[in-house]
């Protein structure tokens, strides 16, 4: 694990932090704009933010939705945002053989949701010795993912956050259930939640998702005081002319005017 990482994991371990950034690679600027404001907000708020986009969003609504640069043109826009703005990266990989070459860019390897329970990717991802990020699927209750928790330490990498991002009952819509978090919290890890994927619509719109950002900020919020160590936030500059889940993703004007009502609430002290 590289002694950037290391550090990484011990800060989320002790205090807050932040995963934010466009919802996929649009352009290389659209991705240095953003990272450069992310890494401001950063440094006035004294807050750890980790740069989130994708080169490849492999799971999308219909054949005709935009899914990224790619491994390769992507991978390099990413070591440019986190050699202009010393941000550590998260992004998604979805096969094994993916762990390795983004484990040289990307300081956290994220399991996209849909993915969670694939052993080989899981296995794969933790082996690079990064810390790994996985989304708590859909389909899955908190308490199975203890699994998954199981498939990561077998390899000896014990650095892994977990995410919970909504649990779907069809008909494009996610419901959020609060206790899931101190719930995964109780595997020994950090929990994330995701702001932005839970106020999602999947397939809302028929060809594409749906979303209600306007609820961002509030579950959010009751995912602090619940107990999430961090807060998973897409955020672009307009949203309504995102390539990809703009419904759902926040103004990044808005960004920093949340995270100090997030610092906020997590300057209470914990009753449990």
């Amino acid at each position: 694990m590289s002694a950037d990482s290391a550090a990484l994991y011990a800060k989320s371990l002790t205090g807050p932090f932040i995963l934010a950034g466009p919802c996929v690679l649009e352009s290389r600027q659209l991705a240095l704009d953003v990272a450069r404001e992310l890494a401001a907000i950063s440094a006035r708020l004294d807050l750890p933010i980790v740069f989130k986009s994708s080169y490849d969003k492999a799971n999308r609504t219909s054949v005709t939705s935009f899914r990224g640069p790619g491994m390769d043109m992507g991978l390099s826009w990413l070591a440019e945002v986190r050699e202009a703005t010393n941000l550590p990266i998260v992004t998604d990989i979805h096969l094994p053989e993916q762990a390795r070459p983004v484990a040289e860019v990307a300081d956290v390897l994220q399991i996209p949701a849909f993915l969670c329970r694939q052993t080989d990717l899981l296995v794969a991802a933790a082996e690079t010795g990064r810390i790994v990020n996985v989304k708590k699927g859909q389909f899955v209750a908190p308490w199975d993912m203890k699994n998954a928790t199981e498939k990561l330490r077998s390899t000896g990498n014990g650095r892994f956050w977990l995410t919970e991002r909504g649990a779907s009952f069809g008909y494009n819509n996610l419901v959020v259930d609060m206790r899931s978090i101190p719930i995964m919290r109780g595997f020994g890890a950090p929990v994330v939640f995701d702001a932005t994927h839970s106020v999602q619509l999947p397939g809302g719109q028929g060809g594409s998702s749906g979303g209600q950002r306007e609820y961002v900020s509030t579950l959010a919020s009751s995912a602090v005081a619940a107990g999430a160590s961090g807060v998973f936030l897409e955020v672009h500059p307009d949203p309504d002319r995102a390539l990809c889940d703009g419904p759902n993703s926040l103004p990044l004007a808005k960004l920093e005017p949340l995270l100090k009502r997030l610092l906020a609430i997590w300057s209470v002290p914990s009753a449990g």
